[in-house]
Formats: C-alpha cells, structure tokens, sequence
C-alpha cells in the first residue's frame, strides 16, 4: 500500500491542480468565450480521437498492465517490451485511420447543426488518433515502472494551462477561432510528446524487442489477453465517448456544448480516483501473480470507502451549490442542470466499487470484463437511442445512470460470487448517512446576495458538518492519516 498511497496522494495533487485550471477552461471560460456549437465541436473531436485511437491500441495497455511483471528485467531493458508496444500499436494504427477515413460520409452523414463545422475540421482528428495512441502506449508503460505521476502531470497540469493559453488568445481576438482550433489540437498533442522526451532522459527509451524471449505459452498468453484487451479497453472508451457522439448526432453540436460543460461538473468527483486506479492496477497485477487476495481484499475496500468519502463530499458541494454554478457558467446551459446531478450519481456508484475493474481484469477471469463492459456499451447505446429523442440530453445522462448501476451491479455481484471479495462495510451506510444529513443542512442556509460569497459560505459548512463526523467516527484510516499529518505539519510550521 505504500506505494499507492505515495504515488495516489501526489498525483491527486497535480489531478486536483488539473481539476482547478479545468474548471477555469471547462467551467468559467469556455462558456464565456465560445458559442455552443465551438464547444461541442471541440468536444467531439477528443471524443472521436479517443474512440478511434483506443481500437488502434490493439489491447496492448492490457496486456502492459497484465503482463510486463514477466517482462521487467531492468538489467535487460525490460526485454524490449516498448518496442513490442509500438510494433503491435503501428499495425492497429493503419487498421484504425483506415477506418476512419472510410466512416467519413457515415460519421458526417446526419444534417444536424454543427455539420458544416465538423465537415471542415473533421481531418484534424487524425493527429489527435495518433498522439493519443501513443500517449495511452508511453502513459501505461510508466505506470508498470512505477511512476503514474508524470503523465497526470503532462496531461492534467501542463496540457491544461495550454487550453487556457488558447481561449485567452480567442478571447482576446489575437487569433481567430480556426487558429485557436489548431494551437487547441498542438496542446492535446503536446503531453505525447514530453513524454517521449522523458523516456529519453530517464534511459526507458528501449525499442528493440527481444523476440526470442516470448515463448509459445508467453505469445499465446499475450494473444488472448490482447484479444480481450481490444474488447474490454475499446468498450471502455465508447462508454465514455458514446453519449456525447449520439447527442451529437441526434441534437447537434450546439447540444453536445451544453452536454459536455453540465457533464464536466458531473465528472469532477472522479478525479481521485483516476489515480488510484492507475497505480493501484500495477500492485493488483503484482499481488494476483503471487495469489495473495488479502491485499487485494485490502485496496479494495480501503480504495472503496476513502473515494467515496471524497466523491461524496464533492457531489454534495456541487449540488449544494448548483445556483451558483449557473451563475458561473451562465444561463444558455440551464437546459443541463439535472445532467450534473444524474451523471455525479452516476460516478459515485463507479467511485463506491472502487478499482473492482482493475480486480477483474488482472485475474485468471480477466475475460469477464470484456464480457461487462460489452452489456456496458450495449447497455449505453440502446437507452440512449431511446432517451435521448425523449428527453434531449437530460435522456442522455439517465441513459449513463441506469447503464452505470448495472454494470456495477454486475461487477459486484461477480466478485462476491468468485472470491468472496466486496468493499462495503458499515462504515459505507455511516458514510451516507452523513451525506443526507451534511445536504439537508445546506438546504436550511439563507441565500446571500453575492453568489461567491455564497458559495464560501455553503462549502465550508458542507465540508464542517460533513468531515467532522468522518474524521471521529475514522470512516475512512487513509484520510485520517492525511488529516492528522497535515495537522503536525502545520503544528509544527506554528
């Protein structure tokens, strides 16, 4: 665990950096300065790059994830292994942009708002396949040497203060929005980039595999996990990228805009957890080699209750403070007001299982995920071609809620079943309890005139009502070993 608390807190860290300069690009300005449709076409273009870059990767992160512990060797420059990565990503590259250029009239095919906007930058997502390819190939490779920090870093600070530079740029009238676009795509680019520098600099740039060493067994191994990797990892994608697609398609771009601003605010209690899971799934792989479930028993029900309590936590502020959101990001995005909500319980019910997917997908039964995430995006595709006619894109964030609960539900039910493993104990109800009571609160505070005043207001006594309780009745062991060494730091600083 000593690992993943040290590299989970620090990455948290540069993650919440991320969180802040994202909710001042994402939150404040992008309404401010772009129209809606500008922001849903900056949106899809990640959304398609990500969908067609992950099919490109050819299921190599999970065989990285699953089966670099046989590789590692650093006196053998862990056999190569990154230039087996990158032969297997070349091939799934050329399979993937000849896709994409031959869905073309497909993917432009509907008369929605927008189409013209997207007809005319439609090529720039090609760049954005291949750097994010290589970003997920240079990305996971760091992650199994330990050090899931430095492409949070690249990707979530240093990125993320280029957006800003851009819509700057914009909003000042320096650049028009067609060169905005074009410095917008060179910052999405960039993190690949430094990180293939730092591969350099720190000696890991090892690209000549060592082919004799894979034997029969070892490339059947790698064939199967690849093949399910595809599933499992392309499935992922699309149920992070379907909806906004489908909106997209059905409503337009205008309606993409306010989708993906009200989802942002959605999404934000699962930034702790991206981190966790990152480096929490390389000690999983290690801890599956030698069969030892009570670690895993251990980062499961710790990661399930310390995530839930920051996930909660923030869910409750957002909504407590939802008003005031709308003060922030203006009127025009009312229509997405319930998105926020639906999609944050949505994620809290992903946040409560914790890393039950890097569980599943590190076992002998790996190939069941591949088998979940399938229902997932089937799930996901058929409430939204339902939902989202009827309710536009509040049937959208319903379709993410319900897909969501089930699936999760599945995962639960599955590794209860085949380990006995499940990460909720009383302190979980405890946990809740508080919530409702920390909320309902919040609903009995006079609103004041001035809504940053407000919103200082409502968050810090949200945050009093809500961790005192779980800090005595120590919910969670991790969050009070932050707490109480911050308050010796602080102690001893005074």
């Amino acid at each position: 665990m000593g690992v993943i608390q040290k590299q989970s807190i620090s990455g948290t860290i540069y993650s919440y950096i991320g969180v802040v300069l994202g909710f001042i690009t994402t939150g404040i300005l992008y309404p401010r300065v772009f129209s809606t449709e500008e922001v849903g076409l900056l949106r899809i273009l990640v959304s398609y790059s990500l969908l067609f870059a992950q099919f490109a990767g050819l299921g190599i992160n999970t065989i990285t994830i699953k089966l670099f512990p046989y590789f590692r060797d650093q006196d053998r420059k862990h056999r190569g292994f990154l230039g087996l990565a990158l032969l297997i990503s070349t091939a799934g590259l050329i399979i993937s942009l000849s896709a994409f250029i031959l869905l073309k009239t497909w993917i432009l095919g509907v008369e929605n708002e927008g189409t013209d906007l997207l007809t005319k930058y439609y090529y720039y997502i090609i760049p954005l396949i291949i750097f994010t390819l290589l970003f997920n190939v240079f990305d996971t490779y760091y992650r199994v040497l330990y050090n899931a920090v430095k492409g949070i870093i690249y990707k979530e600070v240093i990125q993320r203060v280029l957006i800003l530079l851009v819509i700057l740029l914009y909003f000042f009238n320096i650049v028009s929005f067609h060169s905005a676009v074009i410095i917008y795509v060179i910052a999405l680019i960039l993190p690949t980039i430094l990180l293939f520098f730092s591969l350099i600099y720190n000696k890991q740039l090892h690209i000549i595999p060592d082919i004799s060493f894979i034997d029969k067994k070892l490339s059947r191994e790698m064939i199967s996990v690849g093949i399910f990797g595809i599933i499992a990892s392309y499935s992922g994608v699309l149920v992070m990228t379907i909806d906004s697609i489908m909106v997209e398609r059905i409503l337009g771009l205008s309606a993409v805009g306010i989708y993906s601003i009200t989802f942002f605010f959605g999404t934000l209690i699962l930034v702790p957890m991206r981190t966790m899971g990152k480096i929490s799934s390389v000690v999983i792989a290690e801890a599956w080699k030698v069969n030892d479930l009570k670690i895993i028993d251990r980062i499961y029900k710790k990661s399930s209750i310390s995530l839930s309590v920051v996930g909660l936590l923030l869910l409750i502020g957002i909504w407590g403070n939802i008003d005031n959101v709308f003060h922030i990001i203006s009127n025009d995005y009312l229509p997405g007001k319930y998105v926020i909500l639906l999609i944050g319980i949505a994620n809290l019910i992903d946040i409560a299982l914790g890393v039950s997917p890097h569980i599943i997908v590190n076992s002998k039964h790996y190939k069941y995920l591949s088998y979940f995430l399938i229902i997932f995006a089937v799930l996901l595709i058929v409430t939204n071609i339902i939902l989202i006619p009827i309710y536009g894109i509040i049937g959208a964030a319903i379709a993410s809620l319900v897909s969501k609960l089930i699936y999760n539900l599945i995962k639960y039910v599955f590794l209860y079943q085949k380990y006995k493993l499940q990460p909720f104990t009383l302190k979980t109800v405890l946990l809740y309890l508080i919530g409702i009571i920390a909320y309902g609160i919040s609903l009995l505070l006079p609103e004041q005139s001035n809504f940053i005043v407000d919103i200082l207001i409502r968050s810090i006594i949200i945050t009093i009502v809500f961790m005192l309780p779980v800090y005595y009745l120590k919910i969670s062991i991790d969050i009070n070993d932050k707490i109480d060494s911050s308050l010796r730091k602080i102690k001893s600083i005074v």
